[in-house]
C-alpha cells in the first residue's frame, strides 16, 4: 500500500535538521564546559549546583538528536524515498504520471517523435 506521505520530503527536512546539529556541536560543547567550570564557583549554594549540573545532564545527552534522527529515518518504508525522487523527476520534466496512465508507452511515443 503506497504512503500518502513524501518519505523524500522527510528524509531532506532530516538532512537539514543534522546539518544544523552539527553546526550547533561546537557551541554545545562550549556551553557544556563553561557550565562545568560554573559549578566550581566558590559558595555556590547546592540548590545553584544541581541546576547547573542538570543543565550540563541536558547539554551531554544531546546525543538523544542523532538518535531520534536515526529512528525517522529508519522509520521510512523501504524504497519509499526512491520512488518519490523519480515522481519528483518525473514531474520536474512536464511527466506526470498520473496524467499518463501508461507512462511507459506515452513515453514511447514522445522519444518517436524527437
Amino acid at each position: 500500500m503506497p504512503i500518502r506521505w513524501s518519505a523524500l520530503e522527510v528524509s531532506e527536512a532530516m538532512d537539514e535538521v543534522e546539518e544544523l546539529v552539527s553546526k550547533a556541536e561546537p557551541f554545545l560543547a562550549e556551553a557544556e564546559a563553561r557550565a562545568g567550570k560554573a559549578t566550581g564557583i566558590a559558595k555556590l549554594p547546592e540548590y545553584m549546583g544541581q541546576r547547573l549540573h542538570r543543565l550540563i545532564f541536558t547539554i551531554q545527552h544531546r546525543q538523544t538528536i542523532k538518535t531520534s534522527i536515526t529512528g525517522i529515518r529508519e522509520n521510512i518504508p523501504e524504497g519509499a524515498i526512491e520512488t518519490d525522487r523519480q515522481a519528483r523527476m518525473q514531474q520536474s520534466l512536464g511527466l506526470d504520471a498520473l496524467q499518463h496512465n501508461h507512462f511507459a508507452e506515452w513515453l514511447g511515443q514522445q522519444m518517436k517523435e524527437e
